[in-house]
């Protein structure tokens, strides 16, 4: 447990329960003061015997597709794969899969345009028709090249670079990174394992999810699950076999996203799991604790609604830690934990025990979203991120209308790694012009504080479909050009306007 960083574990479970019981109840009592004497303005009481409560709306939308882009000259995605691969060199990731018996080499137009056949949906039968490579060609470097390990360590690279630009810590909120995830819903025309029904999104035929985690606008991790299965099931996985260089410390979701376990688990491992409930009062009605029974409160507003079980904690925490040490070394995930305990009886200790620290925790951070306007505003903000990105996938993915026509999981699982490369390197090609825009007006003493808003998920200047030439040399972009042109003309939040003119 030392060598897994385990630190609550550390300390014996009596200690740690006296520290958090006094956390928790200093907690109640501040948060109801603050409400009390007016400080905490957001909290507003309903009329009625019932002590109902409201919180004020703080949604937030961030730009997608800023106007901003809107000044530079389409670009084919092509020309993005290739300027993104010159500086990060993604494409070396893509060896060949009998390794050095090899007899074919990597060529990187023809690899181009396996990936964009992948990623867009389009097929590699439908890009040979479009473009100037035989099928036969795209088919042979796809079988040697194009495998999931391959993908996993191409867009590494591309997220990884992203963080070395200018702009990236300007995405952070309140001085850390902040990540989200979150499913997407894609209709499969085949049948398979885990494609399953879902009338609300397809009518009568199935479909797939793809599961990301966002940070700072960046997709560092994904992966394809099943319709049916529950999102809250993955979120401790997809966070910590996150292998990037981004490591965020708060995580949240929709209210999807939540379960009885989560709070506990990303707590262990150091996270701060931080979901948005769509009905707080709700919640908050059914899901606070406290250490004492809840008459010992008084005629309080925000007061729990059963007292924690201390000693059902302490007889099961040597189960807890078994069940955590093994999510810390990888012999199993979260899903099939989860998986195991729901098939125990509802009074099984374990089960209960893990439940009941959960609380713990739920009930501290629901009383830190009561009392904290920018912890919600933050919240907000990164499930807007993960919906800006959403919006991307699906403009890359929407070929044949956005209907997944792969015959296995494994085709789904390259498809789903694919599209993610694209949006990544369309992410990256639109950071690095910030980047560059945002180093260019500082060095010249200009306000830059628009350009620190603007969100790079943006693809109305990007060409993903059309007549696809690879064997053609590949036109250089010239980052410095651009920066010029666009230093004539004013930064808006709104948009550009061509009545400044810079002079440097």
């Amino acid at each position: 447990m030392a060598d897994a960083g385990l630190t609550t574990f550390h300390q014996p479970i009596h200690k740690h329960l006296a520290e958090i019981e006094q956390k928790l109840e200093v907690r109640l009592m501040s948060v109801n003061q603050r409400i009390v004497s007016g400080e905490n303005e957001h909290v507003h009481k309903k009329r009625g015997p019932h002590g109902r409560w409201t919180l004020s709306n703080t949604r937030e939308a961030e730009s997608v597709n800023h106007a901003f882009f809107d000044a530079l000259k389409p670009i084919d995605i092509g020309s993005v794969l290739h300027y993104v691969n010159q500086h990060c060199s993604f494409m070396e990731s893509f060896d060949h899969i009998l390794g050095r018996y090899a007899k074919q080499s990597r060529q990187d137009h023809i690899l181009d345009a396996c990936l964009i056949a992948w990623g867009t949906n389009m097929g590699l039968g439908r890009m040979g028709e479009f473009s100037d490579i035989t099928y036969s060609l795209l088919s042979a470097t796809s079988d040697n090249f194009i495998r999931l390990e391959t993908f996993k360590e191409a867009n590494d690279r591309i997220s990884n670079a992203v963080t070395e630009m200018p702009i990236f810590h300007h995405y952070d909120m309140d001085n850390t990174i902040h990540s989200s995830s979150d499913g997407q819903k894609f209709e499969t025309r085949i049948n398979t394992m885990n494609s399953r029904h879902s009338p609300k999104y397809f009518g009568l035929n199935k479909g797939i999810v793809s599961y990301t985690m966002v940070a700072n606008h960046i997709p560092v991790n994904a992966r394809i699950i099943g319709a049916n299965e529950h999102k809250s099931h993955y979120v401790f996985d997809i966070l910590y076999n996150n292998t990037t260089d981004i490591q965020p410390e708060v995580h949240s979701t929709d209210t999807h996203g939540t379960n009885e376990v989560n709070f506990s688990i990303l707590h262990f491992f150091g996270y701060q799991f931080a979901p948005r409930y769509k009905d707080i009062y709700g919640t908050v009605s059914r899901s606070l604790y406290g250490f004492q029974h809840p008459s010992q409160y008084g005629n309080v507003l925000i007061k729990p609604v059963r007292k924690i079980n201390t000693d059902l904690i302490a007889e099961e925490w040597d189960n807890i830690q078994r069940i955590i040490l093994s999510l810390a070394m990888k012999t199993t995930t979260q899903s099939i934990i989860i998986g195991k305990l729901s098939a125990y009886a509802r009074k099984n200790k374990t089960k209960r025990a893990l439940w009941e620290y959960d609380n713990i925790i739920k009930s501290l951070y629901l009383l830190d979203y009561i009392d904290s306007p920018p912890l919600r505003q933050n919240v907000q903000r990164t499930l807007n991120r993960g919906e800006s990105y959403h919006k991307l996938r699906r403009a890359v993915s929407y070929a044949n209308f956005g209907k997944l026509r792969f015959k296995n999981e494994q085709e789904q699982q390259i498809w789903g790694e694919c599209s993610r490369l694209l949006a990544n390197c369309i992410i990256y090609y639109n950071a690095s012009i910030l980047s560059n825009m945002l180093s260019y007006m500082e060095n010249y003493g200009q306000d830059s504080d628009v350009l620190k808003q603007v969100s790079p998920v943006a693809w109305q200047h990007i060409n993903l479909y059309g007549h696809y030439e690879f064997n053609k040399s590949q036109d250089p972009i010239n980052m410095d050009a651009m920066i010029r042109e666009l230093a004539q003309l004013k930064i808006t939040l709104n948009g550009v306007s061509e009545k400044f003119l810079f002079k440097g």
